[in-house]
């Protein structure tokens, strides 16, 4: 939505709920990196999470997403609509036991999947 705005020039981009909600996020790459470490690693019965072990709200992240596309409109939160659950944060001190810690930070992520959105002629 953000690429769209900012091709269209919209002033302003509105996200749902009231942006405080936070969620975290991992990279792909990142994941399939665990994926193949605990392949390597790990050969038990007990559930692992994968994840960064850290959230940002859903306001912080429009922001991110904004600045990676070049977006320097509005951006408005429509209160009237969910906000959902208030965190989704995953434990993710197994997986570091095993020697495991996503690599991609969250602006470094948006940055390639956006160069990749790109890429893929969606200009």
């Amino acid at each position: 939505r953000f690429h769209e705005a900012k091709t269209s020039g919209a002033k302003e981009v509105v996200v749902w709920g009231t942006g405080t909600p936070r969620r975290e996020f991992l990279y792909v790459d990142d994941f399939a990196d665990a994926c193949i470490h605990l392949m390597k690693t790990y050969s038990g019965d007990e559930l692992v999470n994968i994840g960064t072990g850290e959230d940002i709200t859903i306001a912080e992240f429009a922001r991110v997403v904004a600045a990676t596309v070049g977006y320097t409109g509005e951006i408005g939160f429509d209160t009237s609509r969910p906000d959902g659950t208030p965190r989704k944060l995953l434990d993710v001190s197994r997986l570091a036991k095993f020697g495991w810690r996503a690599s991609t930070s969250l602006k470094e992520g948006i940055r390639l999947a956006y160069q990749a959105f790109l890429s893929e002629g969606q200009q």
